[in-house]
């Protein structure tokens, strides 16, 4: 079956699935796997091989993960990959309830405590990174002042610049080029605020 490039998250059942904490984990660590079992994700995230098969499976009805091709000749594991190339999930989409808001503002949420805990282990295990990689990791703050139009437009030309990259580092892994390369994760946040 062919992936969706990003799927759209719109619907209040789908987005609760996703933001259980286990499974957005689950969820995050398949997409940079590519495939998984079960077993291989549990793991990864010290818990038990059932309670991520009965995660990934909530995961797969809300058709966010689907069955993969067997990776082994074990006829026991059970296969998975993400359905789409990633989601997104938009404030616009949610505003129409309170219901519905309150659980975009708590996804929200959960997205960004789960990324500041990743960039807070790297920083825990910078000393174990190359000089390179550390110097090529950015850390930086703009404050500057635009419209709401301005800082879409910004959005749109950031997000065109990572999908070149995304891209080329397909067309290079694909074709075998694989040397070097490591797992990135570039949180961008753009936000008005008032002093």
């Amino acid at each position: 079956m062919a992936r969706e490039e990003t799927r759209p998250i719109t619907d209040l059942g789908t987005l609760k699935a996703l933001t259980h904490p286990l499974r957005l984990r689950l969820y995050r660590l398949l997409y940079i796997a590519g495939t998984a079992t079960a077993s291989q994700l549990a793991d990864q995230v010290d818990e038990a091989v059932s309670l991520v098969s009965y995660h990934l499976r909530k995961l797969a009805e809300h058709g966010l993960i689907e069955e993969a091709e067997r990776q082994s000749g074990d006829g026991r594991e059970r296969w998975w990959r993400p359905s789409s190339q990633g989601v997104t999930v938009r404030d616009k989409d949610f505003r129409d309830a309170p219901e519905r808001a309150a659980a975009h503002l708590a996804a929200t949420r959960l997205f960004h405590d789960q990324r500041a805990e990743m960039y807070r282990r790297y920083l825990d295990e910078r000393a174990t990174w190359s000089a390179e990689w550390n110097a090529a990791a950015p850390d930086s703050e703009s404050l500057v002042r635009l419209t709401a139009g301005e800082l879409d437009d910004l959005r749109a030309e950031l997000m065109a610049l990572l999908r070149r990259y995304e891209d080329r580092s397909r067309s290079a892994e694909a074709a075998g080029d694989t040397a070097g390369r490591e797992n990135v994760a570039l949180h961008v946040y753009g936000f008005p605020f008032r002093v």
